[in-house]
C-alpha cells in the first residue's frame, strides 16, 4: 500500500514501525545497488530533490528594521520636545511623507509608541498622541522612586567611590544638554547618566523597566513654557553630581533626600 501526504508524521514525530512482511519465496539474489553517501538529497528522508538555489540574506527585512528603529527615534524626539501635539491625531501616509519613507516603518513605529503609552490608536484615522497631566507624572515619579531609592541605597553600601567617579562625565554631558535648552538632547543625555548607574547593580531586568518608566516620564506635559522647562532641566541636571558625591561618600541621608527631589514633579 503506497503512503500518502497525510499519512507522513509531522516533525519532531517518530516514523511508524514497519509492518512485518508474508513469507515469499527466496529469489536469487542480485547484486546490491551502490550505497550513496550519507547526507545526499535522495539520501535523506523528507529533503527536497529540486535543487533549489539558496535563499539570499534577508536584506529588506534588515533595511525595514533599521528605517523602523530611526522613524523610532525621530517620532520619540518629537514627543519629547512637543513637535507632535497632545491629543493630535496623525496618520502614517502623512508622517511617512514627511521622513520620505512608505507608511509602514511609521505605522510600526507607532505601533511601538502605543505599546509604551506615547499614542493610542485611533480606528481608520491613525494615532492620538496621549494628552498628559501633572497626576500621570507624579505617578510615575512615584514608581521610579520605589523601584530605584533601594537600588541606589544598596550601591552606596557596596560600590568602591571610583566606580562613581568613572560617571561624572556623563554627568557633565546633562549639564551641557540643559544648558543648550533642547529638551530631546538632554533627555536622552539624562537616560545615559541613569542607565549607566542603575547597571551597576547588574540586574538587566531592571534596567528594562526603568528605561521604559524614565522615557515615559520625560514626555511633555501638555501646555508647558519652554522657558520654564529649560530652568527645571538645569536644576534636575546639577543633581546628577550631587548624587554621585553622596553615593561615593555613603551619604545616605543626603541620598535619600536628593533622589525624592530628584524624582519630584517637574514643574
Amino acid at each position: 500500500m503506497k503512503q500518502g501526504l497525510h499519512d507522513v508524521p509531522g516533525p519532531g514525530l517518530p516514523w511508524p514501525a514497519a509492518r512485518p512482511a508474508p513469507a515469499r519465496p527466496a529469489a536469487p539474489s542480485a547484486p546490491a545497488a551502490p550505497r550513496e553517501p550519507a547526507g545526499t538529497a535522495s539520501g535523506v528522508r523528507g529533503e527536497h530533490t529540486h535543487g533549489e538555489a539558496p535563499l539570499p540574506p534577508p536584506r529588506t527585512v534588515v533595511q525595514r528594521a533599521s528605517v523602523r528603529g530611526q522613524i523610532l527615534d525621530a517620532l520619540r524626539t518629537a514627543l519629547t520636545t512637543g513637535e507632535l501635539c497632545p491629543g493630535e491625531v496623525y496618520s502614517a501616509p502623512v508622517l511617512g511623507e514627511r521622513f520620505g519613507v512608505s507608511a509602514t516603518p511609521v505605522r510600526e513605529a507607532m505601533q511601538q509608541l502605543a505599546l509604551e503609552g506615547a499614542v493610542e490608536v485611533v480606528p481608520n484615522r491613525g494615532f492620538r498622541v496621549v494628552r498628559r497631566g501633572a497626576r500621570e507624572l507624579a505617578e510615575l515619579a512615584e514608581v521610579r522612586a520605589l523601584l530605584e531609592v533601594p537600588v541606589l541605597l544598596r550601591l552606596a553600601r557596596s560600590v568602591p567611590a571610583a566606580r562613581f567617579a568613572e560617571l561624572r562625565p556623563l554627568a557633565e554631558d546633562t549639564a551641557r544638554a540643559a544648558a543648550s535648552g533642547c529638551p530631546a538632547r538632554y533627555a536622552e543625555a539624562d537616560r545615559a547618566f541613569h542607565r549607566a548607574l542603575l547597571a551597576l547593580a547588574g540586574n538587566e531586568q531592571l534596567l528594562r523597566i526603568a528605561e521604559d518608566l524614565h522615557r515615559r516620564a520625560q514626555w511633555p506635559l501638555v501646555g508647558t513654557p519652554p522657558r520654564q522647562h529649560r530652568a527645571v532641566l538645569l536644576r534636575d541636571a546639577a543633581q546628577h553630581t550631587a548624587l554621585l558625591d553622596a553615593l561615593a561618600s555613603g551619604d545616605l541621608d543626603t541620598l535619600g533626600e536628593l533622589v525624592a527631589e530628584h524624582f519630584a514633579q517637574r514643574d
